[in-house]
């Protein structure tokens, strides 16, 4: 595909999951009182309590965070994630405030689950895309690169605050217990997606030429990699074999780079539990 037109078709995608992420907010999520983490949960919450709009909400937390994004994280805190949130924004308030489209469910279980899996579905997409939605995945990349927390855990804290505020807000325990359950599956639908399941994963390249992939990654994601001697058993030929660890969302980005230099590429991607070392978990942080 065309540089050009693989950028066009990375918006669209955008596009397309940013609109399936406003439709989880309107048809299921906000009118059942379900905030499912993030920064939209909390302008879920704000809008119950003061009418503000849910994407406006979510646009006034966000601009910010994006730009000190950009000036921390630099330019690789690029236009999609601008776009992204701006179109997360614009599709919630269109259908909610021009629409006014109603539940699809009342049934606090079914609105939880489907409101759950079609916000993963959107935001699974936005990440193929290499794209982002703001919130708090710009606050969880900003506490990585600070060395202040893990993004994990950065996004395991945020979301516990919001949804259980969200509990408090809504006067019930069980809003709270709905809104772990909807961000649950909305995380398992994400490593879906974007065929991961964990928070990290172990990439082995076969290829002729494993010096111009190397180069890449190290250029294009600012990854390390590792030569791994092998020897093929059918033509006994020794070659390199690339070994790089990145994360889920750097998954589609790394598959995108071999297959550019080398389409008869041998890849294998698989999970990994967990990785210490500069660019993961900070070895001081082991428990």
């Amino acid at each position: 595909m065309k540089p050009k037109l693989r950028i066009f078709f990375d918006y669209l995608l955008i596009i397309v999951g940013a609109n399936l992420m406003g439709l989880s907010i309107v048809l299921f999520l906000s009118p059942n009182k379900i905030a499912a983490g993030g920064v939209s949960g909390l302008a879920v919450i704000i809008n119950y309590l003061f009418k503000i709009p849910i994407g406006i909400t979510m646009l006034i937390f966000n601009i910010p965070l994006f730009f000190i994004g950009l000036k921390v994280l630099g330019k690789r805190f690029g236009l999609r994630t601008l776009f992204g949130m701006i179109a997360f924004s614009l599709f919630t308030d269109f259908y909610n405030d021009i629409l006014h489209l109603k539940a699809v469910t009342e049934v606090p279980l079914l609105a939880t689950l489907y409101g759950g899996l079609l916000l993963g579905i959107g935001l699974g997409i936005v990440f193929k895309a290499k794209g982002s939605t703001g919130g708090s995945d710009i606050i969880a990349q900003i506490f990585s690169q600070k060395q202040i927390m893990t993004a994990g855990n950065t996004f395991i804290l945020f979301d516990f605050f919001v949804i259980s505020f969200a509990g408090i807000t809504f006067k019930g325990i069980e809003y709270a217990l709905w809104g772990f359950i909807a961000l649950y599956v909305s995380s398992k639908v994400i490593d879906i997606i974007i065929t991961g399941l964990g928070y990290a994963k172990a990439s082995l390249i076969v290829s002729d030429k494993y010096e111009k992939i190397k180069d890449a990654i190290f250029v294009q994601m600012n990854r390390g990699v590792t030569f791994l001697k092998s020897e093929g058993a059918y033509t006994r030929k020794d070659r390199d074999v690339i070994l790089c660890i990145v994360s889920r969302r750097e998954i589609s980005k790394l598959t995108e780079i071999v297959k550019d230099i080398d389409p008869n590429a041998f890849v294998i991607i698989q999970e990994v539990h967990q990785v210490l070392g500069k660019g993961f978990k900070p070895r001081e942080n082991i428990m």
